[in-house]
């Protein structure tokens, strides 16, 4: 349950070779992962960040493993770590992003139509993963970021009562 077994897991399954902005999806995970830890985050939260996307999520499709297969991530990361990571994937996002000024969301999951209402660590570290992954992305997308770049400020405004203050800051920035 290391960061060692969770970059395998992600070579494994493909992530090196399928483009992301700034590269590939292996090279963003990994600048996610860098930027939760330079905010302080919990190694739970770190390795949830460097792994969010191995379920595809609602706004990227593309999966390197299936929810049938979680028991694969919960190897290499721990099962705290592989819970945020399908709370992050399986979010139903335009429910949960409307009310993340709400100290409580209900949440959907887009795999099975199941609601959820998450605790305060977990959605804490679900705003946090999605500020890092969300500010990554708009720093190595200048047409990303001039497309979708004011809403996405908002959507960080809204979810600051979930936010660690050095998440507030570099979005700030």
């Amino acid at each position: 349950m290391t960061t060692t077994a969770a970059e395998a897991l992600l070579r494994d399954t493909g992530a090196a070779e399928i483009p992301h902005p700034g590269g590939t999806l292996f090279a963003h995970l990994r600048r996610v992962r860098d930027l939760l830890a330079s905010w302080g985050a919990a190694e739970d939260v770190r390795l949830a960040g460097l792994c969010h996307a191995t379920y595809g999520t609602d706004g990227f499709a593309t999966a390197l493993l299936e929810p049938t297969e979680r028991h694969r991530l919960v190897a290499a990361v721990g099962a705290p770590a592989e819970a945020l990571v399908y709370l992050y994937g399986s979010c139903q996002r335009a429910g949960v992003y409307r009310h993340l000024d709400r100290p409580t969301i209900t949440f959907t999951d887009r795999f099975t139509g199941a609601t959820t209402v998450p605790g305060e660590s977990a959605l804490r570290a679900f705003a946090e993963i999605t500020a890092a992954n969300e500010l990554d992305v708009i720093r190595h997308n200048a047409e990303i970021a001039a497309e979708h770049g004011t809403a996405l400020r908002q959507l960080m405004h809204r979810a600051e009562r979930h936010l660690s203050p050095a998440a507030i800051a570099a979005w700030k920035e």
